[in-house]
């Protein structure tokens, strides 16, 4: 297929339009009563001196497919390179590491909780948080975002999260960070679902990945994985579920952003699906299964994007490619709730 020829209608079983069907449930219309950051208030966090771009695809993936307000909690030395990349996001650079803090703060050896004060104070203003985009493995960032994961879990209602890139290694290290948390999506690729399996003494062998997906969230105590690869498998422990949507062939650096920012505005609109912010009809599908199907919306979007500019760009194709793509994707597999999907885009 040329590069500049339209994107062809989408191909996908008949278990995959079911699940777009039910994708679709989560998506709030568009009325005017609603008001400004109802429809999803997603914060990134992540973003160091070595990792601008990252928090930047993620959160602009979140704003694309249509949450309302998408912070960016960065370390200081990323804020302005974040900041010109787009003005719509809202940047603060109040993630700490060892390069932005004083000697008296280091001689003092300070908690993560007083180290993660500024982001623990907006925690009531979010629905979700996106941890792990750009992040590093300095230790007092990690420190910090210890404490993060902790209060995120403590606060009333639990503040649901997604976790990719060194939040995963993270939980490698402290598997009981998130070991229980049912509002938690992790996205780990083939070698980093394998480090979070030997991380809780699980032995995947060389057996079925879809029993593996399904035991580790079991063992996580029905966190939902999203094992990233050449098909994506989806489980929060109780069920499992496949999405073999068609992506692009190349494999840039930054794709999986795309698919944490999707994954935060889907748990977003998943929270007030369940807050019954407008009238989702009488037949209500639980936080269990909405948790899978939350996933499996931002696994199908990211899918779809990459195909979309694989077909554009070909081997040239980069994350920001990806970005582009995110709302004819979304309209081409879910579309609005009152119209449904358009393939012909």
């Amino acid at each position: 297929m040329s590069p500049d020829s339209n994107p062809s209608q989408i191909e996908m079983s008949a278990a995959t339009k079911a699940m777009l069907g039910k994708v679709r449930k989560l998506v709030p219309p568009m009325l005017e009563k609603f008001h400004k950051g109802q429809l999803g208030r997603v914060a990134v966090i992540g973003g160091s001196a070595d990792y601008t771009g990252a928090p930047y695809f993620s959160s602009m993936a979140s704003a694309r497919l249509g949450c309302d307000l998408s912070y960016v909690f960065c370390e200081p030395s990323a804020a302005q390179t974040i900041k010109s990349y787009s003005p719509n996001l809202m940047v603060s650079p109040i993630l700490r590491s060892t390069a932005s803090i004083s000697q008296a703060q280091k001689d003092k050896d300070p908690s993560g909780e007083d180290l993660a004060k500024p982001i623990l104070d907006m925690l009531p203003r979010l629905h979700v948080l996106v941890i792990g985009p750009g992040l590093g493995r300095d230790i007092i960032t990690q420190k910090q975002v210890k404490a993060v994961i902790a209060a995120a879990r403590k606060h009333d209602p639990p503040i649901p999260m997604v976790l990719d890139a060194d939040a995963l290694w993270l939980v490698q290290t402290d598997p009981d960070l998130i070991k229980g948390h049912k509002e938690c999506i992790l996205t780990p690729n083939v070698v980093e679902f394998g480090r979070l399996a030997k991380s809780v003494g699980y032995d995947q062998g060389k057996g079925d990945p879809e029993k593996a997906c399904q035991e580790l969230s079991k063992i996580l105590g029905g966190v939902c994985i999203v094992q990233k690869g050449a098909v994506d498998f989806i489980s929060q422990g109780l069920d499992t579920i496949i999405c073999d949507l068609e992506g692009g062939l190349k494999r840039s650096g930054g794709q999986g952003d795309t698919l944490t920012g999707s994954l935060g505005t889907f748990l977003a609109w998943r929270e007030i699906y369940h807050e019954g912010l407008w009238d989702v009809g009488p037949e209500t599908m639980s936080r269990d299964e909405t948790l899978l199907v939350a996933a499996f919306g931002g696994a199908s979007i990211t899918r779809e994007c990459s195909r979309r500019a694989f077909q554009k760009r070909q081997r040239s194709l980069q994350a920001s490619d990806l970005t582009d793509e995110v709302h004819n994707s979304f309209l081409a597999l879910i579309g609005e709730p009152d119209e449904g999907p358009k393939q012909n885009l």
